[in-house]
């Protein structure tokens, strides 16, 4: 069985192991839980067996709880030997992430994962949040600097700037040659190129460092790190939890809701090259923005909407839902920026589905107009879809906003989600459009049977890991495969006893 039934999410719920925590806990406790190192021990519900064929029905009360987990749970805590870091590094490790909020976290994990793999003390990463968000809070002003050093302390020595060196009695500051990455750089590259330019100036700097190492590593500790990274360091700041703590609470007063990143936006667009539904104006706007921001590329509408390289507009999501079985109660929260086009493209899908909300109509304040600003408002539309019952992505492309959060939600109990095929799904809409209406929501359900709905699932290219960390970073208590076996509920404790003894060791020979 793939689920255990329709339940809503109330405090005072019963059940066993994670998921009956999550039924239990409030949503601060929930949010406290997957924020903090205690999810690597953490128990979830059990299924048999992961599933291995497609469901011949799609249900929709299913669809509100949490999918079948084969008896895995999350664990991103290292299964063997993991030294803690040397007290000697090779140098200083400085990165400036680039992107948008969730193309950062993919970069500040790579970077924690370069630091390892070149015993280098990484500098707390820069956020390029000027050049995309014209927001320069920076890593201060979005994650608990505390809690992400402390976390990853076993992983790698983290400082915030990089020291003065003491020589001849005069201090000088260390200057990091810079460096270009290639892109999805293997670990050898860490191991040589920049090793040797780290050895030789003392420190590196690596701009600009978003998709700069790798994803498909053959180590499994070194994939673990990244979600230790990903899923625990990373937490956001006091003020963003209980901002998006509140609006949950009021969106689940009401009952279960159902969270949307709508990707339909002006670069999306520009990028993928979807002109043709637009007005000449409109379309102008959008070729001006492709030209001055992504290289020349042969793009023709139909082709492209053919296999699926369109965002789907705000109607065809709402056709997708209706066929499913979703009705006009259905409560909506929308993660999107500003939607291009406008009402016109709105209509329909509010037409469909009128309770619509966002952060603003759900908490209209100053504390929400204050805070969620640039990269804030990023970080709250993060964590209401990830602790909504269900998400669906409209374009999880290029966008890493739906990868990191699809990659979330699995490693957070497997949390339900709806990820259309596109390519699937285009020749049933441009039918439709055509006036074949007939069978139309039968033929989209049937691609949707195909889909995958928050179960653990092979990852196959070009699936990211930072989308699917199935199997690296998740147990099963009775495992089969050795290698699938959970480590021991005191590796935290053998962890830090080691730490301590590097430290003491360490000082005994300096003393």
């Amino acid at each position: 069985m793939r689920r255990t039934g329709f339940h809503r999410r109330q405090s005072g719920g019963g059940g066993s192991g994670f998921k009956g925590m999550i039924v239990k806990l409030s949503v601060a406790a929930v949010v406290l839980l997957i924020c903090t190192l205690s999810l690597f021990f953490s128990s979830t519900g059990t299924s048999s067996n992961l599933q291995s064929n497609y469901r011949s029905e799609i249900r929709l009360e299913e669809l509100w709880s949490n999918a079948g987990s084969g008896s895995w749970r999350p664990s991103s805590a290292p299964r063997t030997h993991w030294a803690p870091p040397p007290t000697e590094s090779n140098g200083y490790l400085r990165v400036r992430c680039n992107g948008g909020l969730n193309q950062q976290r993919s970069a500040i994990s790579n970077a924690v994962l370069a630091a390892r793999i070149m015993n280098a003390t990484l500098v707390l990463p820069e956020l390029d949040a000027n050049s995309f968000w014209h927001d320069d809070s920076g890593f201060h002003g979005i994650y608990d600097v505390e809690h992400f050093i402390k976390t990853l302390r076993y992983d790698v020595k983290i400082v915030e700037s990089i020291p003065e060196n003491q020589k001849n009695g005069k201090k000088k500051k260390i200057k990091p040659f810079q460096l270009r990455p290639p892109r999805d750089a293997p670990v050898s590259w860490y191991t040589t190129d920049a090793l040797k330019k780290m050895k030789e100036h003392g420190a590196i700097y690596l701009t600009p460092f978003s998709h700069r190492l790798a994803e498909e590593i053959d180590n499994p500790e070194y994939q673990r790190l990244r979600c230790r990274v990903n899923y625990h360091a990373l937490r956001f700041k006091p003020h963003i939890v209980k901002l998006s703590q509140s609006i949950v609470e009021k969106l689940r007063e009401q009952g279960p809701f159902m969270s949307i990143h709508l990707r339909f936006e002006m670069d999306m667009l520009s990028f993928a090259g979807c002109f043709d539904i637009f007005t000449p104006e409109e379309q102008k706007i959008l070729k001006k923005y492709r030209k001055e921001n992504f290289a020349p590329k042969r793009l023709v509408y139909n082709e492209r909407r053919a296999i699926g390289k369109c965002p789907l507009t705000p109607q065809e999501v709402g056709l997708i839902l209706r066929a499913l079985g979703f009705d006009n109660s259905t409560r909506i929260y929308l993660a999107a920026g500003e939607l291009f086009g406008g009402d016109r493209f709105m209509k329909p899908f509010r037409s469909l589905f009128p309770r619509l909300e966002n952060h603003s109509s759900v908490e209209n304040s100053e504390e929400l107009a204050e805070n969620t600003r640039g990269l804030a408002g990023s970080a709250v539309d993060y964590m209401v879809c990830l602790l909504s019952d269900i998400f669906m992505p409209t374009y999880d492309g290029p966008s890493n906003f739906a990868n990191n959060l699809l990659g979330h939600r699995l490693y957070y109990g497997f949390r339900t989600t709806i990820r259309p095929d596109r390519k699937s799904l285009a020749p049933i809409f441009i039918d439709r459009e055509n006036g074949q209406t007939a069978g139309f929501e039968e033929a989209v359900r049937k691609v949707m049977l195909k889909t995958n709905f928050g179960e653990p699932h092979k990852r196959v290219s070009p699936e990211s890991f930072y989308t699917n960390s199935w199997p690296e970073c998740f147990c099963q208590i009775s495992a089969q495969n050795p290698a699938d076996k959970c480590p021991p509920n005191d590796i935290l404790n053998i962890m830090n006893d080691e730490l301590q003894k590097t430290e003491t060791d360490t000082n005994s020979t300096i003393s």
